[in-house]
């Protein structure tokens, strides 16, 4: 047992579980969170792979099971709805894949580690001063405090990146594509399946979730880089409504939910690019670390690199610097391929043209054609279950 005492800030998804594991090496763990509350909402997420193995260990995967979504498959329609394409998913909650709402799984992993953690809600670090012996912290309202060491799980626009290592704009790269999700009013039918419109270089998709539905908007666009500010929510509004202003199927409908929520999340697509994910005694992970996913794995890496973090340390508890090279060295080998997956994620739910919807949508036809007959030719043997796509 070691007396070490961490900051983690964000309590997001890595920041919950990085304090599970490092409680139970004996560190004594603070997570600050900026906002007030736990978001609710969000786009469903995956927890796969290393991930489930994970979540396994801490003993809360039945819980993460109860809150799957009962989605099967992505459907894709034309402007009248008419079905043009689909692709089969896995079930979702029976197995060691699951897909639940991003809430749902951020409660279940604070849950976890809150008895086991400080949790300081509703403030910020403003300041970070390192010495030969550990970290001064200052925030927006606490007192300062010491910590022996400090991990930014604070996503996208991270504080504790921006204050160890440099302006976002040094590392954060937009890729000129967005993403906006709204809740719905209840739930929508049937609740197994997604279903995607298309334009060039837009997609909207109405997402059953579990009881309360989710809008999805992406779309790709230079212009709206231009001046974008990810803390301002009437531009979010004016963008979202601007780069769908003539759109058909239900988009219409589901603008107004945009115009009149007050639970709208919407950011740019971006890639997260650093040399080290660590400073003297400072190391990022989750978003902050590496960012670049459309698929629902960003919370599966989130995970998984808090656990990797965790051992690390544990290996090597009197060297941090030992221990932030390990981690890294190890995690890279997960994250870099989900980033050079990235175009192909766009290319299959935003193609940017006419010709690419249309040869997407061909591709998906003949994709279940060809399952559903080696399916019924295989009838005396189970059929291949590829990965799923989301």
């Amino acid at each position: 047992m070691n007396d070490r005492t961490v900051l983690i800030s964000g309590a997001g998804i890595a920041g919950p579980t990085l304090a599970y594991w490092l409680a139970r090496r004996g560190y004594r763990c603070t997570v600050v969170e900026r906002a007030a509350a736990l978001r609710s909402s969000g786009s469903p997420v995956d927890v796969r792979g290393r991930a489930a193995y994970v979540v396994e260990r801490m003993g809360v995967m039945p819980r993460v099971r109860d809150a799957a979504t009962a989605v099967t498959e992505l459907v894709f329609v034309d402007d009248r709805g008419r079905r043009v394409g689909r692709v089969a998913t896995q079930g979702r909650g029976g197995g060691r894949e699951v897909e639940l709402p991003r809430g749902d799984l951020a409660a279940i992993l604070l849950e976890a580690s809150r008895d086991h953690a400080e949790y300081v809600f509703h403030d910020a670090i403003t300041a970070l001063r390192e010495d030969g012996g550990g970290v001064e912290v200052e925030f927006e309202r606490g007192r300062p405090r010491r910590f022996d060491l400090v991990f930014g799980a604070d996503g996208l626009h991270s504080a504790v990146r921006r204050l160890a290592f440099g302006p976002e704009s040094s590392f954060v790269q937009p890729l000129g594509m967005f993403v906006a999700t709204v809740p719905l009013a209840g739930a929508v039918e049937p609740p197994h399946q997604v279903v995607m419109y298309n334009t060039p270089g837009r997609a909207v998709a109405v997402h059953p979730a579990r009881g309360r539905a989710i809008a999805a908007f992406m779309f790709r666009s230079a212009a709206a880089a231009q001046g974008f500010d990810h803390r301002d929510a009437a531009q979010h509004k004016r963008l979202v409504a601007e780069a769908y202003a003539d759109a058909g199927w239900r988009v219409p409908e589901l603008l107004a939910h945009v115009r009149t929520s007050d639970d709208l999340y919407f950011d740019a697509v971006s890639r997260v690019r650093l040399a080290s994910w660590s400073r003297g005694r400072v190391a990022l992970l989750g978003d902050a670390a590496s960012c670049l996913s459309l698929f629902g794995d960003g919370s599966s890496l989130a995970i998984a690199g808090a656990f990797t973090l965790a051992e690390a340390l544990a290996e090597s508890p009197d060297d941090h610097a030992r221990a932030f090279r390990a981690y890294e060295a190890r995690h890279r080998a997960l994250v870099d391929p989900k980033g050079r997956a990235f175009t192909t994620a766009a290319a299959l739910l935003v193609p940017a043209t006419r010709g690419g919807i249309a040869v997407r949508n061909l591709a998906m036809r003949l994709w279940t054609l060809g399952r559903a007959g080696n399916v019924r030719r295989g009838a005396d043997r189970p059929p291949h279950m590829g990965g799923h796509a989301h």
